[in-house]
């Protein structure tokens, strides 16, 4: 459900209101309870009587429609059946999303685990094939009710959005406008650089938190951004550091890739381009969720001079970062 009444019941989520759902979808929990970190949706890690625990995700109102959820919970339950180590949501009823009252949820089974060691090139080469292994599901067909990952919804979108209902500090607005028209130029030219690369179906927020390694076990957690793009954006996260540490990062998944799928060398053009946009649009995030009081309490910083100050040096550095030429890669 979505409307004033469905946002409402979202903002105050209570303990209970979670228990007792979970209650009627014939789950007995135990009273253990505890709030996992998501912002965009509310996620619960459940206790449950003489079982494994399960995690309960609310998905915020008005984010996402029915059909698309329904998507994304296609798509991780193919990917489970071609054992490819995703958390895909439980069936209950014949159906994953589940409606409850103004919620609308999902329950998964619970998987632990740590984050991934960057420095770790035989884990990085472990989840290049995994990577590779989606693409190869990612790529048999396409979405019909999610978007795309580009350079109007997260970079044009992302700066009106800022600029129109002023939430960029008035000394830091000229600033902001310059560079990010730059941010864009570059990323334009980036993209006419790559040539017309092919967008496949991805997990889209592909991040070192979005992967849980449990001994030599890896599992991948929350497809809730699935989108159409280019393969590179399912694998530039997990590089850190400067050119010389990065190099190698990108040399062990892409060794792992290359055993399930072929990567185009060509869209490394786009590795600082994609990463540009993403921090375009994660400000326009924070700004659309401003009203939600966990982001106040979450990130206090974000409607600070200094804030905007950073983000602009950040935007000027991608500038530049993108006039530079892409990471070297020999295609064996």
């Amino acid at each position: 459900m979505t409307g004033d009444a469905a946002t409402l019941a979202f903002a105050d989520l209570q303990p209970e209101d979670i228990v007792a759902t979970l209650d009627d979808m014939g789950f007995a929990c135990d009273g253990r309870f505890l709030a996992l970190n998501s912002y965009e949706n509310r996620v619960y890690q459940i206790g449950i009587e003489d079982d494994k625990p399960v995690v309960a995700k609310f998905y915020r109102p008005d984010r996402w429609s029915d059909e698309s959820i329904v998507e994304e919970h296609v798509f991780s339950l193919d990917l489970a059946s071609q054992d490819i180590p995703v958390v895909p949501p439980m069936e209950i009823g014949g159906s994953t999303l589940q409606h409850a009252g103004h919620y609308r949820l999902a329950v998964f089974p619970c998987r632990g685990g740590r984050a991934p060691d960057l420095d770790n090139y035989e884990l990085l080469t472990q989840l290049g094939r995994l990577i590779g292994r989606i693409h190869l599901e990612g790529e048999l067909s396409s979405f019909k009710h999610r978007p795309r990952i580009d350079i109007d919804s997260y970079g044009v979108e992302s700066m009106d959005y800022l600029l129109d209902n002023e939430f960029i500090p008035f000394e830091n607005c000229d600033a902001y406008e310059s560079v990010a028209e730059l941010v864009l130029d570059g990323v334009e030219a980036c993209f006419e650089r790559a040539g017309n690369a092919r967008e496949i179906r991805l997990h889209g927020d592909f991040h070192p938190g979005n992967v849980l390694v449990n001994e030599d076990r890896l599992h991948i957690v929350d497809l809730d951004d699935c989108r159409h793009g280019p393969a590179v954006q399912d694998l530039w996260m997990f590089l850190s550091g400067d050119r010389a540490e990065q190099t190698p990062q990108l040399e062990a998944l892409l060794q792992g890739y290359q055993s399930f799928r072929r990567f185009d060398a060509r869209e490394l053009h786009l590795l600082e381009a994609l990463r540009s946009l993403r921090i375009m649009h994660y400000a326009a995030w924070l700004a659309r969720r401003w009203e939600d009081p966990a982001f106040k309490v979450a990130f206090p910083w974000f409607d600070s001079a200094r804030y905007w100050d950073d983000h602009v040096l950040a935007l000027r550095e991608q500038v530049a970062l993108m006039q530079e030429a892409p990471l070297e890669w020999r295609d064996f």
